[in-house]
């Protein structure tokens, strides 16, 4: 059985990917993504969410049209004092293990709020993530917006 010179062309052309710089497959997994509400005059708050990814990936930034401000950052300790610092060149994300951006560890800073942020609203977010070979996925995610939650049940 033979094909003839144009069959075989047309079904080489079918099989290219489109590559755009969002029509890259969704690497990246993104649960348990949340915002943490504000109260009124609070002009920052952080959002928090597990990021795992089948190769190896960086986070490198994070939009929202609710603050006018919106970086990754870490909390860590350091000389028994608990540091916030961006983290400029992003956040790596190895291939195969989950991140926790979680509260007092990794997470998104929002800053400058246009407005507070009620329980159950939505928060839309857009993160860039890069690969090794520098392609970006972007990817567009609505946060629900929740009240912190403490470890276990403390009644004072």
């Amino acid at each position: 059985m033979t094909r003839s010179a144009s069959g075989w062309a047309s079904a080489k052309a079918e099989s290219l990917p489109i590559t755009s710089g969002v029509a890259v497959a969704q690497t990246v997994e993104v649960k348990d993504a949340w915002v943490r509400g504000t109260v009124p005059a609070q002009k920052a708050t952080g959002a928090f969410m597990k990021l795992s990814s089948t190769q190896a990936m960086r986070l490198v930034s994070a939009q929202s049209n609710v603050a006018g401000v919106v970086e990754i950052h870490e909390m860590k300790m350091t000389d028994n004092v608990m540091r916030m610092s961006a983290l400029p060149q992003g956040l790596p994300l190895p291939a195969g293990q989950m991140v926790e951006l979680r509260p007092g560890g990794y997470h998104i800073m929002l800053m400058d709020l246009k407005q507070p942020l009620a329980l159950n609203a939505m928060v839309p977010m857009t993160l860039t993530f890069v690969n090794a070979k520098g392609q970006k996925t972007v990817q567009e995610l609505k946060l629900p917006v929740k009240a912190m939650m403490p470890q276990g049940h403390h009644h004072h």
